[in-house]
């Protein structure tokens, strides 16, 4: 069987090493080395089989790059600007940095260049965002085989009658479609009278909302708690903090 020759910048990402981006960083840099020799050329190609290294300095580069979680109030909008709301990242400055964020890291304006959203949270929804300037990270938690399941509390109101039929709320973990395609099944079990939790593998555009829509339930609250393993615990609305060293989602 012969095989397939791919870009390096790509099969770096697939191993791991780093995301494309970063590759082609480094690969300008002259840090990577494929097979012993140095490649510089971007856009060069590889067989799965080579072997593919990369400079102490790339991996001392990546260890300084941070990642940060924060309490995403309402208004505020996760990735780019836009339409004149602010981003997430506008609150992460010192004086909002959570007074128990157990980190020994210091922060430094230089940590909010290329610091971005791994993941949605819409403007009307609040709980744990992530912002990193990894992109193992990122990759990790938007990659669209991504393992990371995502915990979200939703406080809804059942439009149809009295009370969501058991029958609606099976649906809810499975057997709903959105945009042409069948979800990827979820756990939705009731907390309270009024709250659900929702665990979901994926993360299309308003999901959640779109979901309980289709069964005759209006959001009036949505908070994510929980990413993987990194819970958002008792971080205040507003305030961020470090991911430790020995946290992993």
């Amino acid at each position: 069987m012969t095989e397939e020759l791919l870009r390096l910048s790509k099969r770096m990402s697939e191993l791991g090493l780093s995301s494309r981006r970063e590759a082609d960083e480094w690969i300008a840099r002259g840090w990577v080395r494929v097979d012993g020799k140095v490649v510089s050329e971007l856009g060069t190609k590889v067989y799965p089989s080579q072997h593919i290294t990369v400079e102490r300095q790339a991996a001392a580069e990546q260890s300084k790059r941070v990642t940060v979680l924060i309490n995403k109030p309402v208004g505020y909008v996760s990735g780019q600007a836009e339409d004149g709301y602010t981003p997430a990242v506008a609150l992460i400055k010192a004086e909002n940095r959570w007074a128990e964020d157990r980190s020994p890291e210091q922060f430094h304006p230089t940590q909010l260049r290329s610091l971005v959203a791994a993941g949605r949270l819409d403007i009307d929804s609040v709980g744990l965002l992530v912002l990193t300037q990894d992109g193992r990270v990122a990759k990790q938690l938007i990659g669209h085989d991504t393992e990371v399941d995502k915990e979200y509390l939703v406080r809804v109101q059942y439009t149809k009658g009295d009370k969501l039929p058991d029958s609606e709320l099976k649906r809810l973990n499975h057997g709903l479609w959105l945009d042409g395609k069948p979800l990827l099944p979820a756990k939705v079990r009731w907390q309270n009278d009024d709250q659900l939790s929702f665990t979901l593998r994926e993360g299309k555009k308003r999901q959640i909302r779109r979901m309980c829509e289709l069964v005759g339930l209006k959001v009036l609250g949505l908070k994510r708690v929980r990413i993987g393993k990194v819970k958002l615990g008792d971080l205040p609305t507003g305030q961020w903090r470090y991911l430790s060293a020995d946290e992993q989602f």
